[in-house]
């Protein structure tokens, strides 16, 4: 089964969507993220991403008390977020707020050797956000390209035990035009850790080719665009998952 994510983005306060990460091409789609994540429960989420894009930007966590109302609002459900996350006080930051999963990006692709450490005294309470255009990892809020490539960075989180790679790939990310299949395939047969898959995801029936390619450690996809825009309900996402 694939687990089907629903994304709250959050910029200036509110309740976004980015095309490819671009802030010039911001969509709002609610001046109200509590709420929204409140809709979210209301529908049936299993789980929810939250990511702090204003914090990617800045580089330390900004909407801490946005985080905190929406962890609230979601009740028992589990809530994964991320964005600006750039040392372990950062972490205990998060974390403190009750999310289950704090995502690191940027500084797994800057010191990796370090992120090591935080993968040892974290556990599964860390997953780490790789986003990459034309293979290669992007960072600091996908304004920069890395000349490590996105298999060569898995492959040495993976062996330094991480337990959750969440896997964008930029140029699909907000297009609505499916996933990199071909991408996220190669990045789950490259590790032995879990993957979400994030990006592209327009209709359910990018979820069911996702379960149909049968990779064992696909556990999730995140959806965003296509959810907002309606174009299926989180249930039709869900139900292709299974």
């Amino acid at each position: 089964m694939i687990t089907v994510i629903p994304a709250i983005d959050l910029k200036d306060g509110e309740c976004v969507r980015l095309r490819q990460g671009r802030v010039e091409e911001k969509t709002v789609y609610g001046s109200d993220p509590v709420a929204m994540a409140r809709h979210w429960r209301e529908m049936g989420a299993r789980y929810l991403h939250v990511v702090d894009l204003d914090g990617a930007f800045a580089g330390r966590p900004v909407h801490i008390e946005l985080i905190r109302q929406i962890v609230d609002e979601m009740g028992s459900i589990p809530v994964q977020a991320g964005g600006g996350i750039r040392d372990s006080g950062h972490i205990d930051q998060i974390l403190d707020l009750g999310v289950r999963r704090v995502v690191i990006g940027t500084r797994a692709c800057t010191d990796p050797e370090h992120v090591g450490g935080w993968i040892r005294r974290y556990g599964d309470r860390l997953a780490v956000g790789i986003d990459a255009r034309g293979g290669k990892v992007q960072i600091r809020g996908w304004v920069e390209t890395s000349e490590m490539t996105a298999l060569e960075l898995a492959r040495r989180l993976s062996e330094a035990g991480v337990g959750t790679l969440i896997y964008t790939d930029t140029a699909t990310d907000g297009m609505l035009s499916g996933p990199n299949f071909g991408a996220i395939e190669s990045l789950c047969r490259a590790v032995s850790c879990a993957v979400i898959a994030s990006g592209g995801v327009a209709d359910p029936a990018h979820v069911r080719r996702m379960r149909d390619m049968r990779l064992s450690n696909l556990v999730g996809v995140i959806v965003g665009k296509a959810l907002y825009d309606g174009r299926a309900e989180l249930r039709a996402f869900q139900e292709a998952g299974i």
